[in-house]
């Protein structure tokens, strides 16, 4: 079971505690905090997390390859397969990262903000 995430943020289930997920909410939970973390941020977990972070840093027309490899490789320890990412611009420079997965037959999608 995962704890629900929203803006950098826990989830109040209006009892005290915070919401939590199952099944493949939890994984989408686990999946968007691998692409969201920033790798090598936790010094006792050096490999969690993604380095889309430093997309920005990238060519332009190096993001998208750069991109596929970051969310793989933020990825690989999830029972899923990245099949696809999307990049599109956002306001303050900002870049909206979709991730397209494919889980055990099944088409999921996490959108982010770096």
């Amino acid at each position: 079971m995962e704890t629900k995430l929203q803006n950098g943020d826990y989830v109040p289930d209006g009892l005290g505690g915070v919401v939590r997920c199952r099944g493949a909410e939890a994984l989408l939970e686990r999946v968007l905090f691998r692409l969201t973390a920033r790798r090598g941020g936790l010094p006792l977990l050096p490999r969690l997390g993604s380095r889309l972070f430093l997309l920005s840093r990238e060519p332009a027309a190096q993001r998208l390859s750069a991109a596929r490899q970051y969310a793989a490789e933020a990825l690989a320890e999830e029972p899923v397969t990245v099949t696809d990412v999307r990049l599109s611009p956002e306001e303050g420079g900002h870049i909206r990262v979709q991730v397209l997965l494919d889980y055990r037959g099944t088409e999921l999608s996490v959108s982010a903000s770096v």
